[in-house]
C-alpha cells in the first residue's frame, strides 16, 4: 500500500511544517462535506489522516522511518506485521482499515472545520463513526453541534482609531474593550478568543466583533489620512495669513500664502490615522474661500471699478 510519505505528498526529508502544510489541504480538498458526490472522499480522508498520524508524530515518525512499525502504524515484530494486534491499531484502538483521529489531526481539523469537528474526532476515538454529523451520512441527517461563537458590532469613531480601542456591549450587558489595529477598516472582523457562549464539554467560543466605522463631523477617512475643509477669508487668500485649523489633537495655526485658490490643499504631516508601520498619516486641508460677512458693497464697487479698466 502507499506509504505516509506518498499519501501526503511529500519527501521524506520534509520537515513537520510541510508535512502539517500538506495534511491542511489535501483534509480541505477531500472532506465529505466537500464531496457529497465523490463516493471515494471518505476513504481519502481516512488515508490522510492515517498517514498524517504516523509522520504527522515525531515519535511515530521516528519509529516508521527505522523500520519498527508499518504503513498503518502497527509493529512489526520478529518480521511480521501487525504482530500482537491482530486487525487492530495500537495507536488508535480502531479496527484495521479504519480512520484514526489522534489529537494532532483533531487540532488541525478542529482548526480547520470548527470546533464541531473536534466532538467527532473525539467521538471516533471511543469507537464511534467519525463521519457521523458529517459526510458519512445524507446532509439532511446531520448533526453538527450549533456554534457557541458571538456575533456584535462595535461603532469605531476616528478618536477611537487613534486610541486603538473601543468597547463593545456583550449580551449580559457587560462592557468589553476591544483592540482596533492600526489601518482597521470597514467590517473587519475582530475575534476575541473564549468570550463567546459556552457549554458542557466544549470549549467556549469567541466573540466576533464587526467594526463600524463612524462618520465625523470635520474629519473623514482616507486610509490612514485624515481630510478636511478651512473657510479662508477672501482677504487673507489674497493677501495671506493665518487661519485656525481644527485637528484631531486641538487647533493649529496654518500659513495661507497670497493668492491662494479655493481647493489649494495642505498636508498637516503626522496628524492623521495611525500606522501599521508605526507613526501617523497626515491631515488633508482644504481651503474654502469666504466672502466677507460686512461690507461686501465696497467689494462690489471694487470689482466694478476693475472690470469697467480692462
Amino acid at each position: 500500500m502507499p506509504n505516509p510519505y506518498s499519501i501526503l505528498g511529500v519527501q521524506k526529508s520534509a520537515d513537520d511544517k510541510a508535512i502539517k502544510s500538506a495534511f491542511r489541504k489535501l483534509a480541505m480538498k477531500y472532506h465529505p462535506d466537500q464531496n457529497a458526490d465523490n463516493k471515494n472522499a471518505q476513504a481519502k480522508f481516512a488515508e490522510i489522516n492515517q498517514a498524517y498520524e504516523i509522520i504527522g508524530d515525531k515519535e511515530k515518525r521516528a519509529q516508521y522511518d527505522c523500520g519498527e512499525i508499518d504503513d498503518e502504524g502497527k509493529p512489526k515484530f520478529a518480521g511480521f506485521q501487525g504482530g500482537g494486534h491482530p486487525g487492530g491499531n495500537p495507536f488508535g484502538g480502531g479496527p484495521q482499515g479504519g480512520s484514526h483521529f489522534g489529537r494532532g489531526a483533531e487540532d488541525i481539523l478542529s482548526e480547520i472545520f470548527g470546533s464541531a469537528f473536534g466532538g467527532q474526532a473525539q467521538a471516533q476515538r471511543r469507537g464511534g463513526n467519525p463521519f457521523s454529523g458529517m459526510g458519512g451520512q445524507p446532509h439532511q441527517q446531520r448533526q453538527a453541534s450549533p456554534s457557541l461563537d458571538l456575533e456584535m458590532k462595535a461603532g469605531v469613531t476616528i478618536e477611537d482609531s487613534m486610541r486603538g480601542k473601543t468597547t463593545v456591549r456583550m449580551p449580559d450587558g457587560k462592557q468589553m474593550s476591544v483592540s482596533i489595529p492600526p489601518e482597521a477598516e470597514n467590517g473587519q472582523v475582530i475575534r476575541l478568543k473564549g468570550q463567546g457562549k459556552s457549554a458542557p464539554g466544549r470549549q467556549s467560543g469567541a466573540a466576533l466583533v464587526t467594526l463600524v466605522m463612524k462618520s465625523h463631523a470635520k474629519f473623514r477617512r482616507d486610509g490612514v489620512d485624515l481630510r478636511s475643509d478651512v473657510a479662508v477669508p477672501l482677504e487673507t487668500a489674497v493677501l495671506g495669513g493665518k487661519v485656525a485649523v481644527e485637528t484631531i489633537d486641538g487647533k493649529i495655526s496654518l500659513n495661507i500664502p497670497a493668492g491662494t485658490d479655493s481647493g489649494k490643499i495642505f498636508r498637516l504631516k503626522g496628524k492623521g490615522l495611525p500606522k501599521k508601520s508605526g507613526g501617523f498619516g497626515d491631515l488633508l486641508v482644504s481651503s474654502s474661500i469666504q466672502l466677507p460677512d460686512k461690507d461686501l458693497k465696497h467689494l462690489v464697487t471694487f470689482f466694478e471699478n476693475l472690470k469697467s479698466e480692462q
